[in-house]
């Protein structure tokens, strides 16, 4: 294939690598419309999150390969953030409306913003499905507040 066809498809070289996007937005969104009764907005993305990387017999091992590259590599790590923050507003818009808020509430956009930076952020711990657990209970603790209010 001619590095011009490739870049037809592929407008960037970071985008080689980060091919699922639209996949993963599919996937998040999915799991917050059809999420179990009684299940709480952030502890959908959580299990999400959980999910994503336990899927397949060796995701642990590809997980892990594949975060090593990215958090080697600057333009990688970069790459990701936008890529995977750039769902914030979808994800928003989908809590507002499961959450019957209005689709401007700042809560909901916090709470999208908040998910997905957990998410990603715990990319560079030891255990990362703990720390995800971790930082979801913090979201889930503080959107249950909201929720009483």
């Amino acid at each position: 294939m001619s590095t011009t066809t490739l870049f037809k498809h592929f407008p960037v070289k970071e985008a080689l690598v980060f091919d699922e996007d639209a996949d993963q937005e599919d996937g998040l969104l999915a799991a917050v419309r059809e999420r179990p009764e009684g299940q709480s907005f952030p502890a959908a993305p959580r299990e999400h999150a959980l999910g994503t990387r336990l899927a397949a017999p060796d995701s642990e091992a590809r997980f892990t390969a594949f975060t090593n590259l990215v958090n080697s590599t600057p333009a990688l790590r970069g790459c990701r953030q936008a890529m995977w923050l750039r769902h914030t507003s979808a994800l928003a818009k989908v809590i507002a409306e499961e959450s019957g808020l209005a689709v401007n509430d700042p809560a909901c956009t916090a709470l999208a913003h908040l998910a997905l930076e957990a998410t990603r952020a715990v990319h560079t711990h030891e255990d990362p499905g703990q720390a995800i657990t971790r930082a979801f209970h913090l979201l889930d603790n503080g959107w249950s507040t909201l929720a009483r209010a």
